[in-house]
């Protein structure tokens, strides 16, 4: 009988199941776009294009692995380098006399100028695996080059400037670049000694002898070179070309995991409370099955067949939309410059055959427990309560809730008394234990915002009376109308004002500390060693200094907790005096005005979350990868806007491609001298085209609040939709006893208001319990919220409160209409 009833309850009432059919569609589009981007992300990889030529290569491991903890709460995590880790030149001796190996190149790759161009230089030795060949001459000698450059003859002199300076090569040998870009190759000896990283190469190539197979070279290499170096084949050749694939993983698997952990624990909720909601509408349909000897048993059987019935096809049709999500999402990743260009999306059956499962199970568990209590109660019981909604709560539900509400302040108590990151950390636990309390304890929050938000509505006319009173007696039917609405408030305010107000701090700090007149941006490989000087003695120009723009990783977070965190660099070429004049960086402690060797300044927030103090020794990882500890001698308030390190260049060159600086920074005129260098800005241009960057690294927090808050406004108009259609009979009811169809509309929308109004109200105050300790550890100021845009997410939370109520309303009085109405 179970199953006759269920397919029966489908069959003739299908509108009963709509709203759980959406709820769980949009849930399974959560979960498997998600999947999908973990998936990718899990499994990414790209063809190689320098190393495509070469079976077997050997470089080092282009991330950074941090340890914390021992024995078993050892735990380790890698991040991507800031730039290409190096090895060993001795290694290319090693893994060229391995049996099967009949030569081994080492491989390096470095940009130089020639004649105010950009050139990128390479070994000749390379041309053995990247397939240049000579158009004239020979290949290079000690002091010779080879060009693939317009207007390049043999037997002429050149001049390249390297990172030691400029350098005279004789033209031994021409040959026709690929791809047109200016190229260089040295003899393999000068390309590692002017390389900027004397005794370190990019990676090794190893050619395999005739007959010997790719898989046993690389076993070959590997036992030679051991810990030494990482050996790559096939697509894992990518891998040895720089840090592209490995940021890309970071990220996907960011999105996919973390983002999309939060993201389907919200969407199950929601749906859940949505199968719930339509389990208890259809409580008269269960108390009277009672009534004529149902069992127990078979209710919950007939609930579980119709979760089985409806959920797997909610969940095959939701994945098409998930796929096409997650290549969207995928699409403008790669179109932003986020992932490399040869990286493909994956979509297997597993993410999918997740997202059904996620569906059914969800379905099943949620009609389970919305199922307990009527199958279990007597049938005369249970035809008093499907008319009247029960007061008392659970005993389960209400202490988690409680539970819950009590660790949000907890935590909003413990953030608020930390700084950097540990605050942020702490904050993220502030809004999803606020937002399981609110689920949990819905009956309870709904009660206190009708009784709340009622007294005004009392005074308001009899509609709006109605609508008090319609409230505080079904405080379940208002809870699961107003949770949606929270969770979308709550999550987009939170992603979205956490960039606007990290936005507005950098903007405040870089108009407050760019003190320079003019900023001359480097393009192609940078401004060459002697370019400092020139702009220093340019006319009109008082003050002058170079800066190498890069990244340096910090281990940040405490005890267990912690992990390598990007931070922003500058090397300085030039006097800390001369800076002092630039930028006014904002010295909290200590001094800056001998920067020297072994020395750093760091942002205040930065060296909270590292725990060091002006004076001690800061650990971190140069952008290659090496580790180094120099001294911390002064902290200061503005690296949001500016850098947040500071440090002698000649400290960072060795441990970058690029040694030469990304950008000058005067004081005083700017005479024609200062425009053959590269673009010049002054200040309000620069901080302009910074606060762009800033824009466009802010999309992926922007899509992800749109993900989120657009699943949950769905969730919520879908949710608002179902309760009104279940009050069909309610609303005729007010028509038959003489209630004009102009006041039952102004109460249904008295009671949208009321809804969107509690949902705007404690969604907005989660967000503001969790930026408030978030931003003062991350910045030190108080969140920025746009008034424009909060009030955009009001108002919409607002139309659709009103939209999502209204039009089903109508359609209801059209249908129980009293005749002649």
């Amino acid at each position: 009988m179970p199953n006759g009833l269920a397919r029966a309850a489908i069959r003739f009432k299908p509108s009963a199941f709509v709203g759980t059919f959406v709820a769980l569609m949009m849930a399974a589009m959560i979960v498997s776009a998600c999947g999908i981007l973990l998936e990718t992300g899990v499994r990414a990889s790209v063809p190689p294009t320098r190393y495509a030529g070469a079976p077997v290569v050997a470089a080092a491991d282009q991330r950074a692995h941090f340890v914390t903890g021992s024995g078993d709460s050892r735990s380790e995590s890698a991040t991507p380098l800031p730039d290409r880790a190096r090895i060993d030149n001795s290694l290319v001796r090693t893994a060229g006399s391995v049996p099967g190996a009949r030569t081994a190149v080492a491989d390096v790759t470095f940009p130089v100028q020639s004649g105010g161009r950009s050139v990128t230089a390479h070994g000749w030795g390379s041309t053995s695996f990247t397939g240049e060949k000579l158009t004239a001459g020979r290949a290079p000698q000690p002091g010779e080059v080879v060009l693939a450059a317009p207007g390049a003859s043999v037997g002429e002199r050149t001049t390249l400037t390297t990172a030691d300076g400029p350098r005279d090569f004789r033209v031994s040998g021409t040959v026709r670049a690929a791809d047109g870009a200016p190229t260089a190759w040295l003899a393999d000896s000068d390309a590692v000694r002017l390389s900027g990283h004397p005794g370190r190469i990019d990676a090794i190539a190893v050619l395999p002898k005739d007959g010997v197979t790719d898989d046993a070279l690389k076993s070959q290499v590997a036992q030679a070179l051991g810990a030494k170096a990482d050996v790559h084949t096939g697509d894992d050749r990518s891998e040895a070309e720089g840090s592209e694939v490995a940021y890309a993983q970071e990220m996907l698997t960011g999105i996919g995991g973390s983002f999309g952990g939060i993201a389907t624990m919200v969407a199950m909720f929601t749906a859940a409370g949505t199968v719930a909601l339509s389990v208890g509408q259809r409580a008269r349909e269960y108390a009277l099955l009672r009534a004529i000897g149902t069992t127990p048993r078979q209710i919950r059987r007939t609930i579980a067949t119709e979760a089985l019935l409806v959920a797997p096809l909610a969940g095959a049709v939701g994945v098409l939309p998930g796929i096409a999500l997650a290549g969207w999402w995928f699409g403008q990743l790669k179109e932003k410059g986020a992932i490399p260009e040869g990286l493909d999306l994956s979509v297997s059956f597993i993410p999918l055959v997740s997202a059904v499962g996620a569906a059914v199970l969800t379905a099943l568990l949620a009609g389970y427990a919305a199922a307990r209590r009527p199958s279990r109660i007597r049938p005369g019981q249970a035809l008093s309560e499907s008319s009247v909604e029960r007061l008392r709560f659970g005993w389960i539900r209400t202490p988690l809730g409680i539970a819950a509400a009590v660790g949000g302040c907890v935590f909003a108590g413990v953030a608020s008394s930390l700084t950097g990151d540990d605050a942020a950390n702490a904050a993220l636990g502030i809004v999803m234990l606020f937002m399981l309390a609110v689920a949990l304890l819905g009956p309870l929050v709904a009660r206190g915002c009708a009784a709340l938000f009622g007294l005004p509505l009392r005074g308001a006319g009899a509609s709006a009376s109605l609508a008090a009173a319609n409230s505080r007696t079904n405080a379940r039917r208002l809870a699961s109308a107003i949770t949606p609405i929270v969770l979308a408030m709550a999550f987009s305010s939170t992603l979205v004002f956490m960039h606007t107000s990290e936005d507005r701090v950098a903007a405040d700090q870089q108009r407050e500390g760019i003190t320079a007149d003019h900023i001359v941006s480097a393009s192609g490989a940078g401004v060459t060693p002697d370019g400092v000087t020139k702009a220093a003695r340019a006319p009109g120009v008082t003050s002058a200094v170079g800066l190498l723009k890069t990244s340096v990783l910090v281990p940040v977070g405490s005890g267990g907790d912690r992990w390598l965190e990007s931070a922003s660099t500058q090397g300085l070429t030039g006097s800390s005096r001369d800076l002092a004049k630039v930028q006014d960086l904002d010295v909290r402690t200590g001094t800056m005005a001998s920067l020297g060797k072994g020395e750093i300044a760091v942002d205040a927030k930065l060296a909270d979350s590292a725990h060091v103090r002006t004076g001690e020794r800061m650990t971190l990882r140069m952008p290659d990868g090496t580790k180094a500890s120099p001294k911390v001698v002064a902290t200061y308030g503005r690296g949001l806007g500016l850098s947040q390190v500071t440090l002698p260049a000649t400290d960072l060159k060795h441990h970058v491609t690029s040694s030469f600086s990304s950008e000058i920074w005067t004081k005083g005129a700017a005479p024609a001298a200062l425009t053959s260098l590269g673009t010049l800005q002054d200040r309000d241009g620069y901080a302009t085209a910074q606060s762009t960057d800033r824009q466009v690294n802010a999309w992926a927090n922007a899509v992800m609040a749109a993900v989120l808050g657009g699943f949950a406004a769905i969730a919520a108009a879908n949710t608002l939709v179902m309760t009104v259609l279940d009050r069909r009979r309610e609303l005729g009811t007010l028509r038959l006893i003489g209630s004009t169809r102009r006041q039952v509309m102004r109460m249904v929308r008295w009671e949208a208001l009321l809804v969107a109004g509690a949902g705007i109200v404690i969604g907005s105050a989660i967000a503001l319990a969790t930026l408030v300790p978030m931003m003062n550890g991350l910045t030190g100021e108080s969140p920025y919220i746009p008034p424009l845009l909060y009030g955009s997410f009001a108002a919409a939370a607002l139309s659709l409160g009103l939209t999502a109520t209204a039009l089903p309303a109508r359609a209801a009085l059209r249908e129980s209409s009293p005749s002649g109405a």
